[in-house]
């Protein structure tokens, strides 16, 4: 799928209109909706989400060590912040990603690269190669130090090297490190992949580059410290709202203080992945009947469920969907039954039902938490014809049988703070247009 990125200058002149404090950086579409229709273009976005199901549910290898790219296989994540790079500070635009560790950048020279906007490590007077031996190179899997002789102390190592799949392209980059500027926060010796080449189709790439918001030793809380002490948020815009902005909070210090926590879950084998525990699901007031163990967490097989900023919509896996879409359906009780569309099969025509014959979806967590989707979470309209989907799917069984993953469509205009320092996760409903 073709996408356009947002014209810098539209970003800009946001920006210059918000009122954000140092850690509060607002958040874009990276898109142009492929269609005047809400419906549509979610289908249209959400092609491309099976490569990042696959990702999401790759598992552990028999070593313990799980091969997984620097971020995430889809297509150009659904938003983006504006951030810099260097000294003096480069603009860069940078995809939110919370299931990838490692931030990396499109950098001068490259002829493969799907931007014109490079970095330019060579105008950046603090910009630092990292050698093969630094333990981050080893955690990239980048290729090993030569062989060197040990009384050979004049020669230094070479850079740290990678080659990384991504979609249905790969990249080869460079390990650097340099300062990463986030609204009026400079992060100095932030560690990065520098891109040099991509071979493949660059249409799935971040046109600029990627901010890593995961768990792991890269990742944006991990290599700051104490700084944000150990807490993120972010509230995405509805895709009905393309030119409003919503906002990615750094630091415990303005989170809402209505916010209701789940324990956050930690899988040794993804240890970059968000997990939750859901208890159950309700459709209205009724509860959907699953069977036992559905939503059970497992770290040997990767079951469990994950909040993800990538995915486009919430994928169940099959005997929780089943039991959801039949619950939904009993409620609506379309005279003319459901069609399918895209990835939608519970579709259904909005003139043979009432006003709010609807119900809506609850998701339930451990620690009392009832995330009760806003409806424009739970039903997606066409603009076109009379006619609306349940906004969610069953994973694809040939892709991921085990994981659930609460989606970036379900989580529009819900505040989700990630507090790793207290291993929760948050949510509170707020206006994020």
């Amino acid at each position: 799928m073709a996408a356009t990125a947002i014209p810098l200058l539209l970003i800009l002149a946001a920006a210059t209109a918000a009122a954000a404090s140092a850690a509060d950086l607002s958040v874009y579409h990276n898109v142009h909706p492929p269609s005047s229709s809400p419906l549509e273009s979610v289908i249209a976005l959400a092609r491309d989400d099976d490569a990042r199901l696959l990702f999401l549910s790759s598992k552990a290898s028999a070593s313990g060590v799980t091969s997984a790219p620097v971020a995430s296989g889809q297509t150009p994540p659904s938003y983006v912040v504006r951030a810099g790079l260097g000294n003096p500070a480069q603009p860069v635009l940078l995809a939110l990603d919370t299931s990838a560790d490692a931030t990396w950048a499109h950098c001068s020279p490259c002829g493969t690269c799907p931007t014109s906007t490079l970095f330019v490590p060579a105008n950046s007077t603090s910009y630092a190669p990292l050698p093969c031996s630094s333990t981050m190179c080893s955690l990239l899997q980048g290729q090993p130090c030569p062989s060197q002789d040990p009384y050979d102390s004049a020669t230094p190592l070479p850079s740290c090297a990678f080659t990384k799949p991504f979609a249905d392209a790969s990249f080869d980059a460079s390990l650097a490190s340099d300062w990463l500027h986030l609204g009026k926060d400079a992060i100095p010796n932030y560690a990065f992949g520098c891109v040099g080449s991509v071979s493949g189709p660059t249409s799935n790439l971040p046109k600029q580059g990627l901010l890593g918001l995961g768990r792991g030793p890269m990742a944006l809380l991990s290599q700051v410290g104490n700084m944000y002490g150990g807490v993120f948020s972010y509230c995405l815009p509805s895709y009905k709202s393309y030119y409003f902005s919503g906002s990615l909070r750094l630091g415990a210090a303005g989170q809402p203080t209505r916010a209701r926590y789940t324990p956050m879950l930690r899988n040794p084998h993804r240890s970059s992945l968000y997990y939750v525990n859901v208890t159950g699901l309700s459709v209205g007031r009724s509860p959907v009947k699953v069977p036992a163990g559905s939503f059970a967490f497992d770290p040997n097989t990767g079951a469990g469920t994950v909040i993800d900023s990538g995915t486009v919509i919430t994928r169940w896996t099959a005997p929780v969907y089943a039991a959801l879409r039949e619950e939904f359906r009993r409620h609506v009780a379309a005279p003319s039954g459901y069609t399918s569309l895209g990835a939608f099969d519970t579709c259904f025509n909005t003139d043979e039902v009432a006003a709010g014959g609807a119900p809506a979806v609850t998701v339930h967590m451990d620690g009392g938490v009832d995330l009760a989707l806003p409806m424009e979470n739970t039903l997606i309209h066409s603009s076109a014809t009379p006619l609306a989907c349940l906004a969610m799917a069953e994973a694809p069984q040939n892709v991921n049988a085990v994981v659930n993953v609460v989606a970036n469509l379900q989580q529009q205009n819900v505040r989700v703070v990630f507090d790793v320092a207290n291993s929760r996760v948050g949510f509170a409903r707020e206006s994020c247009n």
